[in-house]
């Protein structure tokens, strides 16, 4: 892996503004890309997948992968599969589940708790990490590959209102 190029940071104050990014980050989906999201619980990654989901235009119900593992959704054309590795207690659950068929050029993996399978899941694209910041959240969005950093510049763009900063990372 190489450093990472790009990163932006959003102010998140409430729930809402979470919804918004997700939303905004719908658009910026193409199939292959493998998406981390990081942070502790409660930090707001599924409600960001689940405004993503929602956005792409699926009208059922979007669940948390807690206990299934994966939820795996059909939008249109494109296949979505929602991780959440959170139960794993070692990394080979990963293959063990046969997960890693669902990491290829045709699909989209969001994948939560990814450290839980650190060394058997693909590297990211993009990882989006949120933090707690008062009552809001703070998401930091960090490109590991040329199609993160169009995920970035996309969502920059999209929430071009005052919420977001892009700064170059050091090298």
């Amino acid at each position: 892996m190489h450093s990472p190029d790009v990163t932006a940071v959003f102010q998140l104050p409430d729930e809402a503004a979470t919804q918004r990014l997700g939303e905004a980050l719908a658009p910026q989906l193409q199939p292959g890309l493998v998406i981390f999201l990081e942070g502790d619980l409660g930090a707001g990654k599924t409600t960001l997948v689940r405004a993503l989901i929602r956005a792409l235009g699926h009208a059922g119900p979007v669940k948390s992968p807690t206990y299934s593992l994966v939820e795996v959704y059909v939008i249109s054309s494109l296949y979505l599969y929602h991780f959440d590795f959170y139960r794993f207690e070692s990394p080979e659950e990963f293959s063990d589940a046969g997960f890693d068929e669902y990491f290829n050029d045709t699909a989209v993996c969001l994948v939560e708790w990814p450290e839980r399978a650190e060394g058997c899941v693909p590297s990211p694209d993009l990882r989006l990490r949120l933090h707690h910041a008062g009552l809001g959240r703070l998401l930091e969005a960090v490109a590991d590959t040329p199609e993160g950093t169009q995920c970035i510049k996309g969502l920059v763009s999209a929430m071009d209102d005052g919420s977001s900063s892009a700064t170059p990372a050091p090298r």
